[in-house]
């Protein structure tokens, strides 16, 4: 039987990590477990334009809540769209539109911790994960 993963544990995991090398482990290892996008579905199409690192991500409705699914060819990035995963697959448009992810990342000590480039890149890819599921 497999865990659920939420927010919530994620937090609680990232306070038990004593430095920052093991909270970008962690990361590394969500992002290994959570960003399962197929290669058949890594195509241009899903491909998001402005980042540095390649990034792919699809968003399907499913009667009311969104399945999202993501990958990127760069660890770390694949540990931000495991978060980006985390917190928005399975829910509807309303819970995505209610869940403050900025104040979640502030939590987890992100904000101070990521480069400008990457700051701005996984802004960019939430901003664009709310606008395909009409928040």
């Amino acid at each position: 039987m497999s865990v659920i993963m939420t927010p919530q544990k994620v937090l609680l995991n990232f306070q038990r990590c004593t430095s920052w090398e093991d909270k970008y482990l962690y990361l590394i290892e969500l992002g290994d477990r959570f960003c399962r996008l197929p290669l058949s579905e890594q195509t241009d199409n899903h491909k998001l334009r402005g980042c540095q690192s390649s990034v792919w991500i699809t968003l399907n409705k499913s009667g009311t809540t969104f399945q999202l699914a993501a990958n990127s060819d760069a660890a770390i990035v694949k540990g931000l769209l495991a978060l980006i995963i985390i917190a928005y697959d399975q829910k509807t448009s309303q819970q995505i539109a209610a869940f403050n992810i900025d104040a979640w990342f502030e939590q987890l000590g992100l904000t101070q911790h990521l480069t400008s480039t990457r700051a701005i890149g996984i802004a960019t890819i939430i901003k664009q994960v709310q606008l395909m599921s009409g928040v």
